[in-house]
């Protein structure tokens, strides 16, 4: 009996660290984000910047529609994605001098901002709401990858001038 009490203990000690290397290792992936770049802000805070900027052009019918394209986003994760993807989208609009946010604002920051794993879950959301995102194919490219970090800003430079 001595022996399984010792296995059980040994055995909760595994998981124990195991679930605090899994934590660790988010929120050293969210340190990595708030620590500035060479301008000295992070990537974190000129999506803040361009989310705020671009306030005004986001219509409740924009809104909707962000909120509708990240209901496949677990809920756990739901809300830094949909701040992810309306930085990218906000920047465009930005960058375009657009007076509101369109379907194609919200398309390409959409695109770009869904990491390569997730396209699969992405066009089965766009198909079932009946959006035709074959114009977009060659953003798929420009799509987050973990394994080469884009920044916001190299992303939508790139998808500025393709779409110049």
């Amino acid at each position: 009996m001595d022996d399984l009490f010792m296995w059980l203990i040994a055995l909760w000690t595994f998981i124990m660290l195991g679930l605090m290397v899994i934590g660790g290792y988010f929120m050293f992936r969210k340190f990595l984000k708030r620590m500035p770049k060479g301008d000295g802000y992070s990537e974190l805070d000129w999506q803040a910047f361009y989310i705020d900027k671009a306030l005004p052009l986001w219509h409740d019918e924009a809104k909707s529609m962000l909120n509708e394209l990240v209901t496949p986003v677990p809920e756990l994760f739901r809300d830094v994605a949909k701040e992810r993807i309306a930085g990218r989208i906000s920047k465009i609009a930005l960058d375009e001098g657009a007076k509101k946010i369109t379907l194609d604002h919200i398309m390409k920051g959409y695109i770009i901002a869904t990491p390569k794993r997730d396209h699969k879950f992405m066009k089965k959301k766009l198909n079932e709401l009946d959006i035709d995102y074959t114009p977009y194919e060659a953003l798929f490219e420009y799509a987050d990858d973990e394994k080469q970090k884009f920044s916001i800003f190299e992303q939508t430079e790139k998808v500025s001038s393709r779409s110049s």
